[in-house]
């Protein structure tokens, strides 16, 4: 799933550590899910989209 978190976290000037933490996953999930190796739980995505003050659709893209 094509999606935009790893721009949304540099343009906080998070590290993958620091965004991990806020979210409550390591580092090496939030690098699976930027890259789109992972797909986020729906609670995680949630979680994501609130971090970020979006929308869940403003990130992920189901068809991408």
């Amino acid at each position: 799933m094509k999606n935009r978190v790893r721009e949304l976290r540099e343009q906080q000037g998070l590290s993958q550590s620091e965004f991990g933490e806020k979210v409550g996953v390591s580092r090496q999930t939030v690098y699976a899910i930027e890259v789109g190796k992972y797909d986020p739980s729906l609670p995680l995505a949630f979680q994501i989209a609130t971090q970020f003050g979006c929308r869940i659709e403003d990130i992920f893209d189901p068809k991408g």
